[in-house]
């Protein structure tokens, strides 16, 4: 448990995200499919805009995993669909190897034109990101766990181009460290488009990006499903965790399910 949340830290550090997929399917987990629009509308906007730099901003997946959210921005497929993929007869009976091999080919059919040109992704888990490049969804693929040391001299290099920072699920388990440790190393005008379970308080990030020139905005009464709970212990500590922080978890949390908010924060020049 974290603070009354279950963990799942086994499934991402598999070889490969059929486990991954497996666990999450069977607690309906969609936030990368709510995700999903909003992402790749944002990323289409900072594509869009012009920072005076050359060549197109990259896109940075902050607590990536198996590069579930650079897949569904860069390619024409659902959440759904890749659930029923890696949890299919088929995949269960290949080899990691073999998995990635069918992976790559998989997305490479349906990389869609208007994709970032670079994704990066961001997790601690090394087998997650590894398996994420092998599968062809990451450009670049880093773990350095900004929460307790600074970035290291290629993560460092790779966000000077970095324009649009995305998250979806790690909001349990990164503070305003990550956030101050990568916008200090940037050097272009970055988003930061995060959807943080409401249990987080998500405040001192915000301070942390404003202190970076970043203004945030959020819709509180637009909650966005995540997924079921895991047993009566982790509702009962998300509706205590909701209503401490000020929340009402009436029709949300109380009615089995952890629930995001989608934070957007931009500098005044994307305004």
């Amino acid at each position: 448990m974290l603070g009354g949340k279950s963990r799942f830290d086994d499934i991402y550090v598999q070889p490969d995200p059929r486990a991954y997929f497996t666990r999450l399917a069977a607690l309906d987990y969609e936030i990368p499919h709510q995700a999903q629009p909003v992402f790749r509308r944002a990323a289409a906007e900072r594509a869009a805009f012009d920072d005076g730099m050359p060549g197109q901003p990259t896109v940075l997946d902050v607590c990536c995993s198996y590069g579930i959210n650079a897949a569904l921005l860069n390619h024409d497929v659902t959440l759904a669909e890749l659930s029923q993929r890696y949890t299919s007869p088929v995949a269960q009976s290949m080899s990691t190897a073999e998995l990635a091999a069918w992976d790559k080919e998989f997305y490479a059919e349906r990389r869609r034109p208007q994709a970032p040109a670079a994704v990066y992704g961001l997790d601690v888990s090394a087998p997650a990101v590894h398996y994420a490049q092998q599968a062809g969804l990451l450009d670049g693929a880093f773990t350095d766990d900004l929460e307790h040391v600074p970035p290291g001299p290629q993560l460092s290099e790779a966000l000077r181009n970095v324009g649009l920072i995305t998250l979806t699920g790690g909001s349990s388990y990164i503070t305003q460290r990550t956030f101050a440790a990568l916008l200090g190393k940037t050097r272009r005008p970055v988003r930061v488009t995060a959807f943080v379970l409401r249990t987080v308080a998500y405040q001192p990030v915000v301070q942390a990006l404003a202190a970076h020139g970043l203004h945030t905005s959020t819709d509180l009464s637009r909650p966005y499903p995540q997924r079921r709970f895991t047993d009566e212990q982790e509702q009962r500590y998300a509706v205590r965790a909701v209503t401490e922080l000020g929340g009402d978890p009436a029709g949300f949390e109380d009615a089995g399910r952890f629930y995001s908010v989608l934070y957007d924060s931009r500098p005044h020049s994307m305004r």
